[in-house]
């Protein structure tokens, strides 16, 4: 079997040796900072679609369910819980964006397809974008966490070398992969609010596109999200002021970060948001929500041509 079996192609181009930049909607993207991140690239940059893997193999659709949309003149369709992929010139050189619900099955099969996008077009480096649940507060600068186990990625972008050990999600697949065909590759976790967890962070998202950006070499599309940030905080400090424990709370975080205290540089899984068992209803509609959102925005580019 070809490594690009379950790849479906929508275009061509002729990239020289892109950055990939990944990020999955599930169990590695708490407050939707990462997929949002990733979306936002997308839409700022106007990127245009590359391929889709073919959700088929890999998706447990009653878990991820698609939807039925009607078209024009009540003719009815099926929209597919589907792993897109972008394509965009940058500054810094060609970038191809990856997005869509993290895979249910067959994750090294999975993986396998990405890794051969990535040698088909001679990639040099891939990113993955993540958000955990910590003890921080809203009201101060986002902490990104960034690792990696090549040394020249560790050196030039002051990452830390993950000693992490436990359950992982696709991303820690894919980042062993990259690690076993030597392609360069790191991971960005953004640190989001335990107690806000179901606010989706648009500032967590801004700070995973500005440190994507700075390694890739290329300026960030951030001015849909600056936008966004202040109606977050906003929700958060109405929440917040709402549970005079929870305001005490966070006042505590406060202090201490303002003291130095920054997270730990190790990744725990366990922080993570998701728990299918128990949310997965309600993360199948942000995953919906998402793509939804992404198709319609290339609906309305393709129209506007």
């Amino acid at each position: 079997m070809s490594t690009l079996d379950h790849v479906r192609w929508l275009s061509k181009p002729s990239l020289k040796q892109p950055v990939i930049v990944t990020a999955f909607t599930g169990w590695n993207d708490a407050a939707d900072a990462a997929s949002n991140a990733v979306r936002n690239l997308i839409e700022g940059w106007r990127a245009q679609p590359l391929a889709e893997i073919d959700p088929e193999a890999f998706t447990d659709f009653a878990t991820i369910r698609p939807h039925v949309r009607l078209k024009d003149g009540g003719v009815r369709s099926i929209v597919w819980p589907t792993v897109g992929m972008w394509h965009v010139a940058g500054a810094g050189g060609d970038i191809i964006l990856v997005l869509g619900p993290e895979p249910s099955l067959r994750w090294r099969t999975f993986s396998e397809q990405l890794m051969g996008v990535a040698d088909h077009f001679g990639a040099s480096m891939m990113l993955t974008l993540g958000a955990l649940l910590a003890d921080v507060p809203h009201s101060r600068p986002v902490q990104i966490i960034g690792t990696s186990t090549d040394a020249d990625l560790v050196e030039r972008f002051s990452l830390q070398r993950s000693r992490y050990e436990g359950p992982t999600g696709i991303i820690g697949v894919l980042q062993e992969a990259c690690e076993s065909t030597a392609l360069p590759s790191a991971a960005l976790w953004a640190a989001v609010p335990a107690y806000a967890s179901q606010v989706p962070s648009p500032k967590a998202s801004l700070s995973l596109m500005r440190r994507s950006c700075e390694i890739i070499g290329t300026p960030a599309p951030v001015a849909s999200v600056m936008n966004l940030i202040e109606r977050y905080e906003e929700q958060v400090n109405t929440l917040v002021s709402d549970d005079e424990d929870l305001a005490a709370y966070v006042e505590r975080l406060e202090t201490m970060t303002d003291n130095g205290m920054s997270i730990d540089d190790e990744v725990d899984d366990g922080q993570l948001q998701f728990d299918f068992a128990t949310d997965s209803g309600e993360d199948e509609a942000d995953a919906a929500t998402l793509m939804d959102e992404v198709e319609q925005f290339l609906r309305e580019q393709g129209d506007g041509k």
